[in-house]
């Protein structure tokens, strides 16, 4: 076997309303809702599901848990206008842009805490 791609990966989230605020109005994510009730944030072919604090899903990590995720996103946005946009949303830059290695070569990074303070940083390739 071998792996090929990442599908999804879980975020724990304390309020939907900022989520969506951060990822979706920020971001450029979208919001979906599948199977019962559930959402996910999706972008290109992959997505990130949503578990809330008071509602998870079994099976779960052992320990679900708001601001524990370290996440970095390619974006074809020039980081000026994706800092320009997500500080206007009250989300600062707190470091960047920086230069960083990424999965297939060096990047440019901006790094943003969202509501639940995950790091997230948001790349260009350099």
């Amino acid at each position: 076997m071998t792996v090929v791609s990442l599908d999804h990966l879980v975020i724990t989230v304390r309020d939907e309303e900022q989520t969506r605020r951060f990822y979706c109005d920020g971001l450029g994510m979208e919001w979906v809702t599948f199977g019962d009730d559930r959402h996910a944030l999706a972008f290109g072919a992959q997505k990130i599901n949503v578990h809330y604090v008071h509602r998870t899903f079994e099976p779960k990590a052992a320990r679900p848990t708001p601001g524990s995720a370290d996440l970095c996103f390619l974006s074809d946005e020039p980081l000026a206008e994706t800092a320009a946009r997500m500080a206007s949303l009250g989300y600062p830059v707190i470091e960047g842009p920086v230069a960083r290695t990424g999965a297939t070569g060096p990047l440019e990074s901006v790094y943003f805490r969202d509501n639940d303070d995950n790091l997230i940083e948001v790349s260009r390739p350099a």
